[in-house]
């Protein structure tokens, strides 16, 4: 069975800050981690894995930094990486975002479950 599972790297909830000038939260200088959700559903690709074969690919979409987020799926069983980074996806919203993903999972796959 062939598994893609999208991870996003996010904040560290417990370094979160916000600046009260602008309202926005701090990012430089805060932790990261893979977001709980799709850690989880890592865990459980890598489960089915173990149970009836096949491989499982990761999938992130993010600044360079977000690379380490791979770097930890692969650490924890991931097979295979698939990083896409570059600074024309800085200012991307959900659609595009979205858009960017389906064609990795398309050019990567085809895949038995997503």
């Amino acid at each position: 069975m062939k598994i893609a599972v999208l991870i996003k790297q996010v904040p560290d909830s417990d370094d979160v800050r916000m600046d009260e000038a602008t309202g926005t939260m701090v990012r430089e200088g805060v932790g990261t981690m893979i977001n709980p959700l799709d850690l989880h559903a890592l865990q459980e690709a890598l489960k089915i894995r173990s149970s009836r074969g096949g491989e499982v690919t990761a999938i992130s979409m993010g600044p360079p930094q977000a690379e380490t987020a791979l770097r930890e799926a692969l650490a924890l069983g991931a097979d295979e990486a698939v990083f896409l980074s570059d600074p024309r996806f800085a200012a991307s919203d959900t659609w595009a975002t979205a858009r960017t993903l389906s064609e990795a999972i398309e050019a990567t796959g085809p895949y038995d479950l997503v």
